[in-house]
């Protein structure tokens, strides 16, 4: 009797231990299966809103906006700086047709040319103020007096050329000179510094002129923002390094904004700046909100998979492959954290601008155009929940491996024509005169663009460097576009086949997606061809759906 007593007790030990086991591994799977479905799949299996995506949705439409905002802004400010660059080199350069030469504004081949236009320089920075149209006048010190024009030259210690003899004599040690103009006295600067403009061209090697204009950009008071009071530092060089006879003139501006010392405006511009600090705040919460969701998710994804780990290595004695567990690591959520971060910092730096506390429009400009450009692509996330859109996310993940092996070998033969291009064709092309105007002109010509331009603009004086140059372009032009891009698009194309085809016939199941179907045992993954290991890599960590007992429940 004692005997059946313990046999009961140990039968019935037994059954609840599996029922225990039974009801675990069920809770998992039901964890599990809740964790992949899509939003609209959760709201009908437990009446949970889709909070997270209504999150995204809205985010999407405040990014969108404040970056048009942002953006319409900072062309004001852009093209204000490109037009004062244009006013200032009409005023102050002599014959200046509004078009620069080349990479300099103009040029100069005579010394009486040279002596004009430096004269010029001073004549017309006396006369600034009857001369522009626009707000913009000399720059004061703390004290309240006008900032001097300096001229400085810089020529060599010591020079004696005689071309004709074929000599010279050159102390190759620089040594400067400089001078100061004030406005208030535009008649004596000739008279009082005679000696300073005896040029020996031989010697010389450039002068600059250097002075500080102030502005303000009033345009912006037509978008009700406040104006930006401006800070221009102006270098005029004459450049004579080459002693070609050509000298080259450049003017460059250095333009620094910041909030006006003292201002008075009437109407609705300072409500706007406080209207826009308030969306931007809100644009902040938003996105804090967005990634504090995602977190939460791929921490929930970490959980699920060490239970799933453990489950498996207990139960089967087999631990999570490679495949399963990039399942659980949602690469969308770390995308839209990432964007977050970007439009939290974009974000921040847009209010400090508002404020007028810093002026950095462009670095502004990168976080937040790049926070949007993520938080687009993102969309794509919520697209492949739809088999007809997802076709693009699949054939994506499984044409990346190959084409980015692809790439490298085909890099390096880029690379070889790029050098090769610049120091052979850069003395005689200007497509050709820097590494990276060689690899713009290869890229140009690899999608078939400006190839006659290319071939027509080549100098052939040197005929050996000619016939090299038609070598030089046939040869790259044939190898990339009729092998490299076909190839490429080819490795494109075939794994969209066979995307299509797993559609078609069914994707490779892993164990995580037999254990959701309800499938007992994980047999083990019989060896197949190097593709199919390679589809199974790139393809089952994507989004596809699976039946499981009847539901359609997504693998994301």
């Amino acid at each position: 009797m004692e005997l059946l007593v313990r046999y009961l007790d140990r039968s019935n030990s037994v059954s609840s231990a599996m029922i225990q086991e039974t009801v675990k591994e069920e809770n998992l799977r039901d964890d599990l299966k809740y964790y992949f479905m899509s939003p609209c799949e959760k709201y009908r299996a437990r009446r949970h809103l889709p909070w997270k995506m209504g999150v995204q949705i809205l985010k999407i439409i405040m990014i969108t906006t404040q970056l048009v905002l942002f953006g319409l802004n900072n062309q004001l400010v852009v093209s204000y700086k490109e037009e004062n660059t244009m006013a200032l080199k009409t005023l102050f350069l002599k014959d200046y047709s509004g078009v620069d030469e080349d990479d300099y504004c103009i040029a100069v081949y005579t010394q009486h040319d040279v002596y004009d236009s430096l004269f010029y320089v001073l004549d017309q920075y006396s006369q600034l103020g009857e001369l522009s149209v626009g707000p913009i006048s000399y720059a004061e010190d703390a004290e309240g007096n006008l900032l001097p024009l300096v001229i400085c030259k810089e020529y060599y210690k010591r020079g004696s050329v005689a071309p004709s003899e074929e000599t010279y004599d050159i102390d190759a040690q620089l040594e400067t000179v400089c001078m100061s103009h004030d406005p208030k006295t535009p008649n004596q600067w000739k008279t009082n510094n005679a000696s300073f403009f005896d040029l020996d061209f031989y010697r010389l090697v450039d002068i600059k002129i250097t002075f500080q204009l102030k502005g303000i950009n009033l345009q912006t008071v037509r978008s009700r923002e406040l104006p930006d009071c401006y800070s221009f530092d102006v270098t005029i060089t004459f450049d004579n390094q080459c002693h070609s006879g050509k000298v080259k003139l450049f003017l460059d501006i250095d333009a620094q904004s910041g909030a006006c010392r003292d201002w008075k405006i009437s109407g609705t511009a300072q409500k706007n700046t406080h209207y826009l600090l308030v969306f931007d705040a809100f644009v902040i919460l938003v996105c804090l909100t967005s990634a504090v969701l995602c977190t939460r998710s791929i921490v929930l994804a970490i959980r699920l998979l060490q239970r799933f780990s453990r489950f498996s290595l207990e139960n089967y004695n087999r631990k999570v492959c490679e495949d399963d567990q990039s399942e659980f690591l949602n690469g969308w959520y770390v995308m839209v954290i990432i964007s977050d971060l970007l439009a939290i910092v974009g974000s921040i730096l847009k209010m400090e601008i508002q404020a007028k506390s810093l002026t950095s429009y462009d670095v502004c400009s990168i976080f937040l155009g790049t926070s949007t450009l993520l938080v687009w692509v993102g969309v794509i996330r919520y697209l492949g929940y739809f088999q007809k859109y997802n076709v693009l996310i699949l054939t994506m993940k499984a044409a990346f491996p190959k084409v980015l092996r692809f790439c490298c070998c085909a890099g390096m033969i880029y690379l070889g024509y790029t050098f090769c291009g610049w120091i052979v064709l850069g003395p005689y092309h200007e497509k050709f005169e820097g590494l990276s105007r060689v690899a713009e002109c290869l890229f140009s010509l690899l999608n078939g663009d400006d190839m006659f331009t290319t071939f027509a603009q080549l100098k052939d004086k040197n005929i050996l460097v000619w016939l090299f140059s038609r070598a030089y372009l046939y040869s790259f032009i044939s190898l990339f576009i009729y092998m490299v891009l076909s190839l490429f698009i080819a490795l494109i194309t075939d794994a969209y086949e066979t995307i299509k085809n797993y559609q078609k016939n069914g994707f490779p199941l892993t164990d995580l997606q037999k254990f959701l179907k309800d499938q007992k045992d994980f047999p083990v993954i019989e060896e197949c061809s190097q593709a199919e290991v390679h589809i199974r890599s790139s393809v089952i960590c994507c989004c596809q759906r699976v039946p499981v007992n009847d539901d359609i429940i997504l693998i994301s």
